[in-house]
């Protein structure tokens, strides 16, 4: 009698939890119906429980002009997270003899600053002082040129050290490019290869390999800004990023693989345990991605106008992924209001209200301001009516107006408070706030 009792109360407990998260997805559709009326976000994102899928939107466009509809099967650059897949290659690579993560890398990059100090290992947690590519001034100017392998590490040694190897760690994706190489070597096949013959082909990922140009007619999307209206974005080459930033995929597959990674398909669990080891904020691959007292890991991405963000979670086996082609609002809030539905969380709908302004009351805000405490300049345009902003070597992204002097980039959480008198601006993002000042 007690047995059934308990069975009872169990099943009606069940049935009470997939209410909640069923009502949680209704709430999820509205907030995506919200942002797709406002134009805010483009693209496609999934929610998997033990490797299936629960919950998957899509939304607007792979080809603007041609009207070509985002659909699930529609591949996207991911950026970054082709860390995660690079870092895999290195540990199976190791679990093969192949390589060791204490050996230095001058035999494969004599002419890198350093080589003999840095590990492989320094590569993969990003502590090995090299300069990263990306940063260079002149990088925007020849990031959509095929390059070779001999002039990528021209560039890369170019950069020089920026600190002693394993003194600590800094983001660099020289790194992975290197790392590229290094798999390359050993293996005797491009890394084009070595994705499909050791991770896509074993997990039976549809939707995922090296990219190359896009081709919207094989279902690939291209990328927008936003000024007014979505503009096309230009296409870096792939040659460039490879291991660092160069794989297509879709977000049911990215879970497919995340999956099978912690559940030690792909690597032994000491592999794993060592991409999840993190000092300083870093792993081997891998981010930490901290949710209420959920502990979760995974990866961003940002290319062209691409972004992506990926979180598994280990003790519920569940993973998430949002990829956008588009994009004027935080992919982490987005993937912060999936997880609260999946685990009966509150999240807000956002209300979408600016204040207009004219050209002329944008000119206060014009300048190169610097700070103190970080080394990026950020200088601050206009467009007709639309208040820019660019830092160092990267490129210019739109503010709006929320309240007197305050300007919000919501796509990547940023907000910027301006004290024209005092010619001063205070940036803040992913809980810094950092003290700027005109030049």
């Amino acid at each position: 009698m007690k047995r059934t009792t308990f069975t009872s109360v169990l099943v009606l407990l069940m049935g009470l939890s997939a209410f909640c998260q069923e009502s949680n997805f209704n709430k999820l559709d509205s907030l995506f119906s919200h942002l797709e009326s406002h134009d805010r976000f483009m693209g496609s994102l999934a929610l998997s429980e033990n490797g299936k899928t629960i919950y998957s939107k899509t939304i607007g466009y792979a080809d603007i002009d041609a009207q070509q509809e985002i659909d699930e099967k529609t591949k996207f650059r991911i950026g970054s997270i082709t860390k995660m897949f690079t870092s895999t290659l290195t540990f199976m690579a190791m679990e093969e003899n192949k390589i060791d993560l204490e050996q230095t890398i001058e035999t494969y990059f004599p002419n890198i600053e350093n080589a003999h100090l840095i590990t492989i290992g320094n590569l993969l947690n990003h502590r090995s002082g090299i300069f990263n590519f990306t940063n260079r001034k002149d990088f925007l100017i020849w990031h959509t040129i095929p390059k070779t392998k001999e002039e990528m590490l021209q560039l890369i040694a170019e950069g020089k050290s920026v600190f002693q190897p394993n003194s600590k760690a800094e983001y660099s994706n020289s790194n992975y490019v290197l790392l590229t190489f290094i798999l390359e070597d050993v293996y005797k096949k491009e890394y084009a290869e070595l994705i499909q013959n050791k991770i896509v082909k074993p997990l039976q990922l549809e939707h995922t390999y090296l990219g190359k140009k896009i081709d919207t007619k094989n279902n690939e999307a291209l990328s927008y800004g936003y000024d007014g209206s979505w503009i096309k974005k230009t296409e870096a080459d792939m040659s460039i990023p490879l291991g660092a930033g160069a794989i297509v995929s879709t977000p049911e597959d990215l879970n497919k693989f995340a999956t099978a990674l912690f559940n030690e398909r792909l690597v032994s669990k000491k592999s794993l345990d060592q991409m999840m080891t993190f000092t300083e904020g870093y792993g081997m691959g891998l981010f930490e991605m901290p949710f209420y007292d959920k502990k979760g890991f995974g990866h961003n991405g940002a290319i062209d106008g691409f972004s992506s963000q990926l979180a598994y979670f280990p003790k519920d086996n569940i993973c998430a992924t949002v990829i956008s082609n588009g994009n004027r609002y935080n992919n982490n809030t987005i993937l912060i209001a999936i997880l609260s539905s999946y685990y009966d969380k509150p999240f807000d709908i956002p209300r979408f209200k600016y204040i207009a302004l004219t050209s002329e009351e944008l000119d206060k805000y014009l300048g190169v301001y610097s700070s103190s405490e970080i080394p990026l300049k950020i200088t601050v345009i206009k467009e007709g009516t639309t208040l820019m902003a660019y830092a160092t070597g990267q490129s210019s992204f739109p503010l709006e107006a929320v309240e007197n002097d305050i300007f919000e980039f919501s796509a990547a959480g940023i907000r910027m408070e301006f004290d024209p008198e005092n010619k001063t601006m205070l940036l803040k993002q992913g809980g810094g706030v950092f003290n700027y000042k005109m030049e």
